[in-house]
């Protein structure tokens, strides 16, 4: 079977994870990249033997690229995102997948009518601690999921928003600590416990005045099983705690991950400092095999680099287009964490809680992000 031919759209930080990634995919061939500054993209491209691009169209027509990583600010993921449909590119979405739920299902129209593969890039659904989680849901060890919670407790310092022109801000982030940080364990929790029925939520901005959007949020939700969830997540904790996502049953078991540890990832700026880990595990006959989790998890961790986990999710998105499968984390899996951040988001404004599922708005406060 013939390689895919790909290329990485945006050459900032996180750019760099997809090229290494894709260079590294036996069935993958890295040919391009994409971006708005020739001096800039020139550069990327030099770094990894491609050529460079600033038109899409040329980029297609010239190396014949069946298949990019859209790695942009994600405000700008829908504009890209839809005109590498049009020209029949299969699409990885770096998280979140949009800034508003508008942009996200202008993105699934496109996917759709074009009949492209379109993935969200969620990677670490694919961390050890987390996919066991997950099979111990599946195979019925906690019994049937009751809570779930999200604590996702770091800090963001004026230095970090002031890094990138677009962050801190509604048109250029479209959101703080919700829509940036929070989305992989805001996906772990959908994952472990499904559809939403029904949330209240708040947020505001209690530690960086000079900023517009959220430091800190929280989010009571009931789920259609039946289950209840907890959320709170913030930016003003220093120095930075642990990010962690945790599934309680009803036999009385319980299991969790730690995805963050010690001090938040900066993608380019930062390393992860204390490895991802089961953090719980109550499973009845499984208690003392925390320890041995942890160890062997560690070890795992601490013998790969951080690409590893993106290369383990673009290697199933080349592999969902040449076997014409669905890939692990799709596009719409993206949308429904960006609904999840905008119930917050319209709940905090209309003081009541939001019932799912929630469709775009027409209206000039950002979906509820900008208080009036």
């Amino acid at each position: 079977m013939e390689k895919i031919k790909t290329a990485v759209i945006g050459c900032g930080k996180v750019g760099h994870f997809h090229a290494k990634a894709f260079q590294s995919i036996p069935n993958s061939e890295l040919v391009a990249c994409y971006g708005r500054t020739k001096e800039k993209t020139d550069a990327f491209a030099a770094q990894y033997g491609i050529k460079g691009y600033t038109d899409l169209e040329t980029m297609v027509k010239e190396t014949g690229v069946q298949a990019v990583a859209i790695c942009t600010p994600h405000p700008n993921h829908a504009a890209i995102a839809v005109e590498c449909c049009r020209l029949g590119l299969h699409i990885a979405v770096e998280k979140p997948l949009a800034a508003s739920l508008e942009d996200c299902d202008a993105i699934l129209a496109a996917a759709k009518e074009n009949n492209v593969v379109g993935a969200t890039i969620c990677q670490r659904r694919f961390y050890r601690p987390a996919m066991r989680v997950k099979k111990a849901i599946e195979d019925g060890k906690i019994g049937k999921p009751i809570l779930g919670t999200v604590n996702m407790l770091g800090w963001r310092d004026m230095a970090y928003y002031r890094s990138d022109p677009w962050r801190g801000t509604w048109k250029g982030e479209g959101g703080g600590v919700l829509i940036n940080q929070a989305p992989h364990q805001l996906d772990l929790l959908l994952w472990y416990m499904g559809e939403i029925d029904e949330l209240y939520g708040m947020w505001d901005t209690l530690n960086h005045p000079e900023l517009e959007v959220d430091d800190t949020a929280a989010a009571i939700i009931r789920f259609k099983s039946g289950a209840i969830g907890n959320i709170v997540v913030s930016n003003s904790q220093n120095p930075a705690l642990f990010g962690n996502v945790r599934v309680h049953g009803s036999n009385g078991a319980s299991v969790g991950v730690q995805t963050d540890g010690g001090a938040m990832f900066i993608a380019g700026m930062s390393g992860i400092t204390e490895p991802p880990v089961n953090d719980l595990w109550t499973v009845p006959g499984e208690e003392d095999k925390l320890p041995e989790y942890k160890k062997s998890d560690s070890d795992f961790f601490n013998g790969v680099d951080m690409v590893h986990y993106h290369t383990e999710q673009l290697q199933d998105f080349v592999d969902a287009i040449q076997t014409g499968r669905e890939p692990l984390i799709t596009l719409e899996d993206g949308r429904r964490t960006v609904e999840l951040i905008t119930a917050i988001y319209r709940s905090n404004r209309d003081k009541k809680p939001i019932k799912f599922p929630l469709s775009p708005e027409n209206g000039d406060d950002f979906d509820g992000r900008i208080l009036k």
